[in-house]
């Protein structure tokens, strides 16, 4: 694989875009392969980290975005509660959250 991405930076082009993928590459050339390195430890895709993200997406397109800066840090926290939550297995969201505003 180290080879394929040395022939891949080395190819000449005279596509800009080209040149600028390739330039992107060669700049995160250590983190390229990161996931084959620590096979099982790392995924190759962020789909999980997308998908993690989604309900805060819907839920600012749902909602046209928050009024107040307050209302936005305490949804950001009640979703940080809930998904360190998920986290632990066995536990509850919901018991959870109402030990971390009882506390």
């Amino acid at each position: 694989m180290e080879r394929t991405i040395d022939d891949i930076l080395g190819a000449p082009t005279s596509y800009a875009f080209a040149r600028d993928v390739q330039n992107k590459f060669s700049c995160a050339r250590d983190q390229l392969l990161t996931f084959a390195l620590w096979h099982g430890m790392v995924d190759a895709t962020n789909n999980a980290f997308e998908r993690a993200l989604r309900p805060a997406v819907v839920q600012r397109k749902v909602t046209n975005g928050y009024r107040a800066m307050w209302a936005a840090e305490g949804e950001a926290a009640i979703r940080t509660v809930v998904d360190t939550a998920r986290l632990r297995p066995g536990s509850n969201a919901f018991n959870t959250i109402l030990c971390a505003i009882g506390a």
